[in-house]
């Protein structure tokens, strides 16, 4: 057994039964895949995978049963290999970062500039992503941490940190309408003009969507986009209103429009980053997440990590 093999069974398994995905992404050639595989299943005396002809369609129930091992297995060898550079290069290696737009729009810049004048031998990568597409990068490793609004809380095999909570903002062209209603704008009013926001699982989409149903309303919602800038663009052509996240509102840059706060309107959402339950982080990964979330401390973390509630 090696670990070549357990790769070969893992990505095999993440990537859906495509062999010619699975040698690409482990570098080397679908029949050594296919190798690894047999060879593997052969000294375990089972079936990992249910095969029709030479294709792999699924798991076979020992192969369920083996998966969650073999995955651990390969965590815990990236574990130990974390711990050794931890001692050895304390300030130095990789930091892969996967968040949203409007996270790596509008949250991360600072954060990302303060920690690499701290750790300038710490390569950053920044993807981004869906909340989904997030959580699976945190999932296959290929992100250490993970930042979205939406997705995150709902894997087991994650935990997802409290970072900061915001709120929305409705965005419109001067001299719009509803710029002259006195006092708070309401749903209502809202209603009755064309809406451009976030697609649906983005940036607090689910909030928006459950405000207005939850007043019998059906907004008009004639364009839906996963960024800011692309929906305050559209909101400058005046296609329609725009709702926003706060954050992504800067009365200096956005110089052709203006902001109405919409936090009595829809729920509060709360920005969680992720990190895979089980992974050993580097000194360097605290000191960014602590730098994200002030109150996430080293000591916070890695209670939570340890199962302990932040208020424990």
């Amino acid at each position: 057994m090696n670990f070549q093999q357990l790769r070969a069974v893992r990505e095999t398994a993440r990537l859906g039964f495509n062999l010619t995905e699975v040698a690409a992404a482990l570098h080397t050639s679908q029949p050594g895949v296919s190798r690894q595989i047999r060879e593997l299943e052969d000294e375990l005396g089972i079936e990992i995978f249910v095969r029709a002809g030479k294709r792999l369609t699924g798991l076979t129930p020992p192969g369920n049963a083996v998966l969650p091992i073999v995955e651990r297995l390969l965590l815990d060898a990236d574990n130990l290999r974390r711990v050794g550079e931890d001692f050895t290069a304390q300030n130095a290696g990789r930091l892969s970062i996967a968040a949203t737009h409007s996270q790596a729009r509008y949250a991360l810049p600072t954060v990302v500039r303060d920690f690499r004048q701290v750790y300038p031998q710490v390569t950053l990568e920044l993807h981004q992503g869906s909340p989904r597409q997030v959580a699976a990068m945190l999932l296959s490793g290929e992100a250490d941490i993970g930042v979205a609004t939406e997705a995150l809380a709902q894997y087991e095999q994650l935990v997802a940190l409290p970072c900061y909570r915001w709120t929305h903002s409705i965005v419109v062209p001067p001299g719009h309408e509803l710029l002259k209603v006195e006092g708070p704008v309401t749903l209502e009013q809202l209603a009755r003009h064309p809406i451009i926001t976030y697609e649906t699982g983005y940036t607090g989409r689910t909030h928006i969507d459950e405000a207005f149903a939850k007043a019998g309303l059906k907004p008009s919602i004639v364009l839906s986009a996963m960024d800011a800038d692309v929906i305050k663009t559209y909101v400058e052509l005046g296609m329609g209103v725009g709702i926003v996240a706060s954050i992504a509102f800067d009365a200096e840059r956005d110089r052709t429009l203006r902001a109405l706060d919409a936090r009595h309107l829809f729920e509060v959402n709360l920005t969680r980053l992720g990190v895979r339950r089980g992974t050993w982080l580097r000194g360097y990964v605290y000191a960014f997440i602590e730098s994200f979330a002030p109150t996430l401390t080293r000591d916070a973390v890695q209670r939570v990590l340890a199962g302990e509630s932040l208020e424990g």
